[in-house]
């Protein structure tokens, strides 16, 4: 298959003749794309039925999402199946273990294999005890190993793995170094991480700490009372959707209500919030106050489609539902469902994105957010 290769593909097809073969630095630089297109498909079809084959995500469903299924795009079903029921798919006619790495439990899972090739994504983000019983398992003369990763913190096990005396070859990569990017997306990614741990990261592939403010963006904004991120455009850009996210406080936190709109060309609002100090209240008083936040929403921005809440708290989730089903406001107690939390690092570079891509804004009416954001700070 004749593809084209940018000078760090060219520079890592000449040198991934060791043990270790990684790939470190910016997100979209290329890494992931010389793997499934070149390197895996070379690698399995040289194994000699000595050990395992074994492609490792931080999850399952990731690998599968950012390895295999493109590589099934370029080769066809014939050379690469779906999923099999006992975590395998076949490979140009080659059995492969495909498994996450994200937990310490999934460690059993190599326990006793003998490793002939394995592949890695996302490295930064498995558990450090799988990967430690994976370099005990690539115990044939010829194993070898090819993965890739974003930089994360300096601290990170990967990071002290690659600056150690194992038979390392580890490429570096920025932004830049793929030059088959459009320009305007490069120019946006640059711009949505400008001023952020994540450009430092998935610009620039350098190994950096998260410090001080999360959105400096815009923190700096509402310092200097710029009104970049406040939402006037309010008659022209009607909701498509509505959301009401409610976060239950505790241990000195407080309850959160949250309304969010949604643009059709992509803008998101944020409408109205409220903090609620737990203290001295019960579960009446706060279904109470959810009721009347929820009647504001309706009344001024229009009809709320869902409302998320902290599925930990199933007793207040419960309670809010039946007060809401004796009110004028019955109709919404059918449309409270329990939240699903991604990752909190997820969730910080999502907002991120939203920030620097000018696609996130605020109303007077929702200052309690306005703080939380602006003051948000990584921890030590």
């Amino acid at each position: 298959m004749m593809m084209k290769l940018s000078n760090k593909q060219i520079e890592y097809k000449k040198n991934y003749n060791h043990r270790w073969n990684l790939k470190v630095g910016a997100t979209g630089s290329g890494k992931t794309y010389m793997d499934y297109a070149y390197v895996i498909p070379k690698r399995v079809l040289n194994t000699r039925g000595e050990g395992a084959i074994l492609l490792l995500g931080n999850t399952q469903g990731t690998i599968m999402r950012n390895v295999i299924e493109p590589m099934r795009g370029i080769y066809g079903d014939g050379f690469v199946s779906n999923l099999h029921g006992n975590n395998t798919i076949t490979l140009f006619g080659k059995t492969c273990y495909v498994l996450g790495a994200d937990n310490k439990k999934h460690v059993a899972r190599i326990q006793g294999m003998t490793v002939e090739y394995a592949y890695g994504d996302e490295m930064t983000t498995w558990n450090q005890d799988v990967f430690e019983m994976l370099k005990s398992r690539l115990r044939c003369e010829h194993s070898r190993f090819d993965g890739t990763m974003n930089p994360a913190d300096p601290g990170n096990f990967m990071k002290a793995f690659i600056d150690s005396d194992a038979d390392v070859y580890c490429q570096n990569y920025v932004i830049d170094d793929n030059p088959f990017l459009p320009k305007e997306f490069v120019d946006n990614l640059k711009r949505e991480y400008a001023g952020t741990v994540y450009y430092n990261r998935y610009i620039l592939g350098q190994w950096a700490y998260a410090e001080g403010i999360i959105y400096k963006v815009f923190a700096d904004a509402v310092q200097k009372k710029n009104n970049r991120f406040v939402w006037v455009d309010q008659d022209k850009k009607p909701f498509y959707q509505i959301v009401i996210g409610v976060d239950f406080g505790g241990n000195g936190s407080k309850h959160a209500f949250v309304a969010t709109g949604y643009t059709h060309d992509g803008d998101i609002v944020g409408l109205l919030s409220r903090r609620i100090d737990p203290q001295k209240t019960d579960a009446d008083y706060l279904a109470e106050e959810f009721k009347s936040f929820a009647q504001t929403v309706f009344s001024t921005w229009g009809e709320i489609k869902y409302v998320f809440c902290d599925s930990a708290e199933q007793v207040l989730i419960q309670h809010i539902r039946n007060h809401l089903l004796n009110s004028d406001m019955g109709w919404l107690s059918s449309r409270i469902h329990n939240s699903k939390k991604i990752e909190i690092n997820d969730r910080i570079r999502l907002t991120t994105v939203l920030i620097g891509g000018g696609r996130f804004f605020y109303t007077p009416q929702a200052e309690s957010l306005k703080e939380a954001l602006a003051t948000s700070m990584w921890a030590d």
